[in-house]
């Protein structure tokens, strides 16, 4: 087994168009959850969200454009500054040992809402001649490995709110084992569409929009909480052996040490206990670290009931006496969840976080929960000299676990 060294990330999302000023808003706990405000708001009985800025005339040429879903073009936009910052040679590179692993959890859904209500809608036979290829869900991948000239693996993991560790942890395991010497991984999404959000409305997940501040909605291990907020956009992270890596100068954000994935099976969207102890054992095993080497985890931390509750009794059970200790951060109390895209932004706000000493607060915290008693960092930044190793949770629909293991450079 090979070290792999993160030697680039990029991001955009809620809180940043790029990984500086993401990781940047996320240490001030801004938030990026606001009230929804468009000709179809008005249908949902929930209209909360959290947006990123992007304005796809400003990155792709007209032609291009036309063929890119909006999860495409955050994927493109994440890759590009994470390949930047990796500072990589695409003119030097083993183009056939370089491969491209993204997360999705939904696709191209403006793409296909937007095919749905021309067909049906506007009963019309005229769907654009490049649904198929906007809204496929590979789409992203395949868009990355084009522009960058990547003819190893282009693979695209659907596990819904895992769907970007997982794919993470699937690059890693490739580029340990020798198998590839470069990688790009990560997720994008962009759920947002009126159908998108209407079908998870029907769910009965969304948060409720709390009325004095529509940005404090998603609560996390609060006893008021009531829901997630949709999120949308992507994150990236270049991954290469670390040899390679220290031996050509690369700036290095740090290391994955370890990947663990269990699955549950008893209800398709209701966690349980089980697979997530097996999923943060597998990762600590793979790692060959102990329990008391943790420093932080970045948690999955939804907001939703359910979610929040099994999460931290998953962390008492692996972690036993010791998991007061271990401060938890959950971000999606500022970014909201961007489902398949989640993981990837919350590793990369981890290395960030080790890199600057500090742990990302959890938002919106001020009601106590007698089933979530852990040290969650509420509401404010804090300091850490010893953070060093992080655990990434992500547990989705489905029965995915994943949890990557990730540790800071020395």
């Amino acid at each position: 087994m090979r070290r792999v060294a993160v030697t680039g990330v990029g991001a955009i999302c809620p809180l940043g168009t790029n990984a500086t000023e993401t990781f940047g808003s996320a240490s001030m706990g801004a938030s990026g959850i606001h009230r929804l405000d468009t000709a179809f708001s008005g249908r949902l009985l929930s209209p909360i969200v959290a947006t990123a800025e992007l304005m796809g005339e400003l990155h792709f040429p007209p032609p291009k454009l036309r063929m890119l879903d909006r999860v495409s073009q955050f994927a493109l936009v994440a890759a590009k500054e994470a390949f930047a910052a990796a500072l990589i040679d695409e003119m030097n590179i083993d183009s056939f040992r370089s491969g491209v692993f993204v997360g999705t959890g939904m696709g191209g859904t403006h793409t296909i809402d937007e095919g749905y209500q021309t067909l049906y809608g506007e009963n019309s036979n005229r769907i654009k001649p490049f649904t198929v290829l906007m809204g496929m869900y590979n789409a992203p991948a395949a868009w990355i490995s084009m522009e960058h000239g990547l003819k190893g693996p282009s693979l695209t993991y659907s596990t819904a709110c895992a769907s970007s560790a997982v794919a993470i942890g699937e690059a890693w395991m490739r580029v340990a084992h020798g198998e590839l010497d470069l990688a790009i991984a990560g997720g994008a999404e962009a759920p947002l569409s009126s159908g998108s959000l209407k079908a998870w409305e029907a769910l009965h997940t969304i948060a409720a929009i709390d009325a004095n501040d529509p940005a404090s909605s998603c609560k996390p291990f609060s006893k008021n909480r009531s829901g997630m907020v949709l999120g949308e956009g992507a994150a990236m992270v270049v991954l290469e052996p670390w040899e390679t890596a220290v031996d050509r100068g690369a700036s290095i954000y740090g290391e994955i040490l370890g990947y663990g994935i269990a699955t549950d099976i008893g209800h398709i969207t209701r966690p349980n206990v089980e697979g997530q102890v097996s999923a943060m054992r597998h990762a600590l095993s793979v790692a060959e670290i102990d329990i008391s080497d943790v420093d932080a985890i970045n948690a999955h931390g939804t907001g939703t009931v359910a979610n929040d509750a099994t999460e931290t009794a998953a962390i008492k059970v692996v972690f036993g006496a010791g998991a007061h200790r271990i401060p938890i951060s959950a971000t999606k109390s500022m970014h909201g969840h961007l489902l398949g895209a989640a993981g990837a932004l919350e590793c990369v706000l981890s290395f960030l976080a080790m890199q600057s000493k500090i742990l990302l607060p959890t938002m919106h915290l001020y009601a106590a929960d007698p089933e979530c008693d852990l040290d969650y960092v509420p509401n404010h930044v804090r300091e850490r000299k010893a953070l060093r190793i992080m655990l990434s949770n992500s547990f989705a629909f489905g029965g995915t676990n994943a949890v990557l293991v990730l540790k800071c450079r020395d």
